[in-house]
Parts: structure tokens; C-alpha cells; sequence
């Protein structure tokens, strides 16, 4: 499958280009933070063999940062931006391998072998799958042993399990899932990941930044007092959208355009919101017991737009009463807001990706060094990899399924009107998309309106 994504805040709202660090390991089925661990070197040089499954930019991406690569984003007049190699570029992780790649599409997959090829890579052909079971036959190559999972997020549950079932440690983009049926396999996943001593990472990648990992820190060990209420804001502009060709099928141009068909990605508020939902579910320890939402579609009218909204704005309630206060959007001309804010007793953190400080009711305020940053897309394939060779590969498969299933909650209530709970959301049966999986007619339902569209 191809994963055409690159919605990076810099993209989205004029933010200048991340460079970040460090890590924290998430025991799956809890929320609560582990003892927060720098990796700076592995212990070391166990092969680490790469299966890519999903080759569009933000899967080549992941790849050529798995590989230690600096690239550049190439923003192409119309369409999806990608990946480029930087020139002189190398790979700089030891003993780390290429070993196969899969893409539904074989135009995505030449593009990255393309990129591969700058490096001085090359993947063979009999190890190129294309086709909508072609991670299958990735998986079944007994030499793998780090899978990176970058399709559309509708794949990624079924992808995910497979690849435990199949022994691997995986990288999983988010978000995890687009329904709840999704949500509870990547738990799956993670529960038998732990029994098997696998690990699963996701694309979170604030959790190995080092501002937020140390503002993260102080704010657990208490230094804003008790939390009262949080906002979370990523409002920006219109990412890429792909118009169709002739020829195409209904359903290559969903999967091609597929950002914008909740069944495929989820809507916005799962596919990129996800980042700062997390943040609250982090600095909370917790989920959210219920949400109540608004939404709609009010700039992006044109069918290449599909039928997600443009807008959300959610109050989400968690334990003791503590408010999180949501919004996401994607209009275009629109000011860019890309940040956290939590507030306590006796201060109000506050993060993007230009600062993380805190400000206190009484002292001097503390501000993250930006000197001390690495880049997070890499530092989070550093402890990984760390990680594995180390024996205790990390796990954050139930993290990401909840900060995942957040932003499904705050979705149905904005489509439905009406106030979800969390245990409503994670046991419902909505699965989201074709019973079967083949080119050709794919109609798809019509924009939600609240008072209409019934949550399952």
C-alpha cells in the first residue's frame, strides 16, 4: 500500500523544520510513563533487516530515517509532497539493511527504490511485492526483523498483527487505526508483542523529542501542580490531495487521494490531530471518558476533498473532572496553531515545535535548550533499534491505540451530534470500509451531518 503522507507542522502552519531527541518506553496496556531513558549508542551492532510496507513519501521517509539518511522535502506543484535524498547523503546506522519493499501501487515503489539507489541500495526485484497481498509475502521472508508500516491508516491494524504474528518488531505510522475494531487489534498486537518479546513503535514522535520528554518529565514528578485543564490546537492549512486520472478506478483514487475518505484515513482529527492528543493523554496519564464535539466542512466543498470535515473543535472530559479542551483545522489563508498548553496549581506547561517552557505562579520559568534537540523522526528509530539489540524492545502499541481511538471518540461526536463515552467507542463494531479489497466501483457515503449520522 502507499502511504502518500507528509503532513509535517512546517507544511502546515509556516513552522520552521524539526530537529529534536531522547526517548521514553510505554509498557503496553498502560498509559502511565516508565522511567524516561536517553539512548545515545546501541550496546550493539545486531543486523537489523528492514521490511518496508508502504512506499509513498512518508514511508520512504521513515525508511531513509531508519536508514540515519538526511533528506530534504521535495513540494511538487500539485499532489503530495515526499522524501529526498539529500545530496551526499549515507546511511549512517551500522549493520542496518534493506531487505524488501511493498507497495500496492508500482510507481510508489520504483520512486523509493529511486531513492534507495542514491545510497548505493539496491532491493531486488524478487524481494518487490506490489499488490493488495503483497505484505504478505514481505512478511514470510525469514530475514526481517524490523517491519515499518506506513500504508494508509485504514491497513494498519491487519498489517500490524501480521507482522507479530509473523515475529517481527514493526514501526507503525499513526495513526493505529481508523475505527474501533481497528483500535482493538493494534491491543492485540501489542499484548502478543509482549508475550513474544517484540516491540512496536509508532509515529509519535514527540515521545522522543527531548523537550518534550523533559517538560514531560517535571510535569509527572509534579512541578505544575495538580493538573486542571489542557488545549490542544493543530489548525493549518490544506495538505495534498490528488486528483484523479483517467482510468483510475474509484477505488485507486481513494487509495491514491486517500487522505481525504474517513474509511482510508480516519479524517483529520485521527490522522494528524492524533500528535496532540497524545501530548494530553501523556501529561494526563489517561484517556478521555467521554467527548462532546463540534464540526463541519465549510472551505473544502470540491469532490477531490472526498467527505471528511475541515474543522473539529471537542471538549474531552478525563478522570477527576479534568478538561482537555480540542481543535483541528484545515483551511487554507487561516492562522497556524500547532501547540499544547496544560495547565496545573502551580504552573502552565506549554509546547510546540519551536519551544517547551513552563511558566510557574511563583519562581523563575524553566525553558527547554533547543541547542539539545536531534531529529525525532530519527531519534525515534535510534531507540528502537537500541532497544531491540538491548533485549527489551519498546512497546508503545497501547499508547498509541488510545491517543488513536481519542481522536476516533471526538470524530463520531462531531458527526453524530451527540456525547460519546470512551467504553461506547472502544467496544463498538464500526469498521470503516469494503468488506473486499479490488479495483474498481467504491462508492462512498455522504458528508456527515450531526442529527443524521448515527454512531454504531
Amino acid at each position: 500500500m502507499s502511504n502518500l503522507n507528509d503532513q509535517r507542522p512546517e507544511a502546515q502552519a509556516n513552522l520552521p523544520r524539526r530537529s529534536f531527541l531522547k526517548t521514553s518506553v510505554l509498557a503496553a496496556g498502560a498509559l502511565t510513563q516508565a522511567p524516561f531513558v536517553i539512548t545515545t549508542h546501541a550496546e550493539n551492532d545486531d543486523p537489523i533487516r528492514i521490511g518496508l510496507i508502504g512506499c509513498g513519501g512518508r514511508g520512504t521517509g521513515a525508511l531513509l530515517d531508519a536508514l540515519g539518511v538526511e533528506t530534504h522535502v521535495v513540494y511538487p506543484s500539485k499532489g503530495y509532497h515526499t522524501e529526498d535524498v539529500a545530496e551526499g547523503a549515507r546511511s549512517t546506522r551500522k549493520n542496518v539493511k534493506v531487505v524488501a519493499l511493498c507497495d500496492l501501487f508500482p510507481d510508489r515503489l520504483n520512486r523509493c527504490r529511486q531513492q534507495l539507489r542514491k545510497l548505493k541500495i539496491e532491493v531486488p526485484d524478487e524481494h518487490c511485492f506490489t499488490g493488495f497481498d503483497g505484505y504478505k509475502k514481505l512478511l514470510a521472508i525469514p530475514e526481517i526483523n524490523y517491519v515499518i508500516q506506513a500504508t494508509p491508516p485504514h491497513f494498519r491494524p491487519e498489517h500490524a498483527l501480521a507482522a507479530i504474528h509473523a515475529g517481527k518488531n514493526i514501526f507503525i505510522e499513526k495513526p493505529a487505526a481508523v475505527d474501533p475494531v481497528g483500535v482493538r487489534k493494534i491491543m492485540e498486537a501489542g499484548r502478543l508483542a509482549k508475550e513474544k518479546n517484540l516491540g512496536i513503535v509508532a509515529g509519535t514522535q514527540r515521545r522522543h523529542q527531548a523537550g518534550y520528554v523533559e517538560q514531560m518529565k517535571r510535569i509527572h514528578d509534579g512541578d505544575i501542580g495538580e493538573i486542571m485543564y489542557a488545549h490542544v490546537y493543530w489548525n493549518g492549512g490544506t495538505v495534498w490531495v490528488v486528483e484523479r486520472e483517467p482510468g483510475w478506478t474509484d477505488m485507486e483514487w481513494q487509495l491514491r487521494n486517500w487522505n481525504y475518505f474517513t474509511w482510508l484515513g480516519g479524517d483529520h482529527i485521527v490522522e494528524q490531530h492524533v500528535h496532540n492528543l497524545d501530548i494530553a493523554n501523556w501529561a494526563l496519564q489517561a484517556h478521555p471518558i467521554k467527548a462532546h464535539a463540534m464540526g463541519g466542512r465549510l472551505a473544502r466543498k470540491h469532490p477531490i476533498h472526498g467527505h471528511i470535515y475541515d474543522h473539529f473543535a471537542v471538549s474531552f472530559e478525563y478522570p477527576n473532572g479534568v478538561m482537555v479542551f480540542s481543535q483541528c483545522r484545515q483551511m487554507n489563508g487561516t492562522e497556524g496553531k500547532v501547540e499544547e498548553h496544560i495547565v496545573g496549581t502551580k504552573g502552565r506547561a506549554s509546547a510546540s515545535f519551536r519551544i517547551n517552557y513552563i511558566r510557574y505562579r511563583q519562581g523563575r520559568p524553566w525553558r527547554f535548550d533547543k541547542r539539545k534537540e536531534t531529529n525525532p523522526y530519527k531519534q525515534e528509530h535510534t531507540d528502537f533499534i537500541n532497544s531491540i539489540r538491548a533485549g527489551q524492545p519498546l512497546n508503545e502499541a497501547q499508547a498509541v491505540a488510545e491517543s488513536t481511538l481519542t481522536g476516533i471518540m471526538g470524530r463520531e461526536s462531531a458527526y453524530s451530534g451527540q456525547t460519546i463515552e470512551w467504553e461506547q467507542v472502544l467496544n463498538s463494531n464500526l469498521r470503516l470500509g469494503p468488506e473486499k479489497y479490488e479495483f474498481g466501483p467504491l462508492p462512498f457515503p455522504p458528508v456527515a451531518i450531526p442529527g443524521e449520522y448515527k454512531f454504531i
